[in-house]
């Protein structure tokens, strides 16, 4: 038990279980419901049904196979001659098993495949296809806060695209992986994260080529951070009956997600696939620029505590008076109890809280903070000042992302919130809560 932080392969649910209070660990329970593409599509598929293509239609169209063979039989008729799929092995990565098919007989009917129809006109630069890669720490599900790193990788294919039927076998051009192009013998390096130049680039640098060309990058970038919270929300329901039955508390998870997003011909964003352990090595400078400090601010928003000694050799809790800012990590206020008062209010917002509008609910959230309330805040505020490049996009000040979560969580309220209250006079939201903590109120 003489570690903090561990940083690998996933866990199976007895390694989450032998987690201590303090110990920390990179993946959260069941988050190969992102990370395989067939469970991937299944949770979006789901949020389809209830909210809407409109709404969470930035998935391309994709069949399980061999349970969706009627469905896609059925699709494969009605399509044109020219129509294309892309064939991926359910749990696989860096390409492997990836190819582009045009006819039915090249379809598996009793392996287990994804078939996604392909984004047949992708925006071309250099008439080439590419990719983004974005990398989304989430830090807790409940409540649910989601960080974005603002800058990110842009993977170009070797060679230029085309839609001609007689390309289809050429992996250089229809797939943007890097670990299949860098075999390419087209492949240029890139050591400039500021150049647009070569098959890797960085995204800042992609967004500068794109404002040259008179493209408005802020939409594209608000795009994207919407798909990434619906995508996360997709899956919270099952992460969060997971981590509650198999980890002592929620600070033993956070997770590092790498979104594969591609841009179509009017520059709306795709998501390709979600990674649960996205590569972090650095095989160039721009790596090396892009991912370390990524890397760096991931590791301070992660706040590792240091168990006091006595804790760990008696196995028991010892108090803490805690040192340094009055926001700073304190172990009685990671105390997992909940108060009378917040029971009272958590009971009285599951009765009332659809019948009340937006000042009411405020009114009922913020007027009156439990010590389980400030203890929250405090963490949420706290967390977000370490954030570094990361920008913090959940919770939202949009209160249409709440609806689409199975069940509503108290805590998603309160943050809601609070940032609605404060999203324009932080240091005011942060002085109140500095004043609590001066009086031990979230101890």
């Amino acid at each position: 038990h003489d570690w903090l932080g561990y940083f690998g392969k996933h866990m199976k649910s007895n390694g989450f279980r032998a987690l201590r209070e303090y110990q920390k660990i990179n993946h959260f329970p069941g988050s190969f419901q992102l990370g395989r593409k067939d469970r991937f599509w299944r949770n979006i598929s789901r949020m389809q049904t209830r909210f809407g293509k409109k709404e969470f239609g930035f998935v391309p169209q994709t069949y399980i196979m061999p349970w969706d063979k009627k469905l896609l039989k059925n699709a494969w008729e009605e399509g044109s001659s020219k129509q294309k799929f892309i064939l991926k092995p359910p749990a696989s990565a860096r390409g492997i098993g990836i190819r582009v098919i045009h006819k039915w007989n090249q379809v598996p009917l009793k392996k287990a495949v994804i078939v996604q129809k392909y984004l047949s006109r992708p925006y071309l630069i250099n008439g080439s296809k590419f990719d983004l890669r974005l990398y989304v720490y989430v830090t807790s599900f409940d409540p649910l806060r989601i960080y974005l790193f603002e800058d990110g990788l842009v993977r170009f294919a070797t060679c230029k695209y085309s839609s001609s039927m007689k390309h289809l076998s050429n992996r250089y051009m229809h797939l943007t992986n890097y670990s299949i192009n860098k075999k390419s013998g087209e492949f240029q390096q890139n050591d400039d994260a500021t150049v647009c130049q070569g098959h890797k680039w960085s995204l800042k640098a992609l967004w500068g080529h794109l404002q040259e060309q008179g493209v408005n990058t802020d939409k594209i970038w608000e795009q994207m951070k919407d798909t990434v919270i619906k995508t996360i929300i997709s899956v919270e329901q099952f992460t969060n009956s997971l981590v509650k039955s198999n980890c002592r508390r929620r600070y033993c998870c956070h997770e590092l997600f790498g979104f594969d997003i591609m841009l179509d011909d009017k520059l709306r964003p795709w998501v390709l696939e979600v990674n649960i352990s996205p590569s972090l090595h650095s095989n160039s400078p721009l790596d090396v620029e892009i991912k370390g400090p990524m890397v760096r601010d991931m590791f301070n928003l992660a706040g590792f505590l240091v168990p006091d000694k006595r804790q760990i050799l008696a196995n028991a809790p010892t108090p803490s008076t805690g040192t340094g800012s009055i926001l700073n990590q304190d172990k009685r206020k990671q105390g997992q109890e909940i108060s009378t008062d917040s029971r009272a209010k958590h009971t009285y917002f599951a009765q009332h809280h659809k019948q009340m509008d937006e000042s009411e609910l405020t009114s009922l959230m913020l007027d009156t903070l439990t010590i389980n309330d400030i203890r929250i805040l405090v963490e949420s505020e706290n967390e977000n000042a370490r954030c570094g490049e990361f920008q913090r996009i959940f919770p939202s000040v949009n209160k249409k992302y709440l609806h689409y979560f199975e069940h509503p969580r108290y805590y998603n309220f309160l943050l809601h919130t609070w940032e609605q209250k404060y999203r324009h006079q932080h240091m005011r939201g942060y002085s109140l809560l500095e004043s609590f903590c001066r009086k031990g109120l979230h101890l």
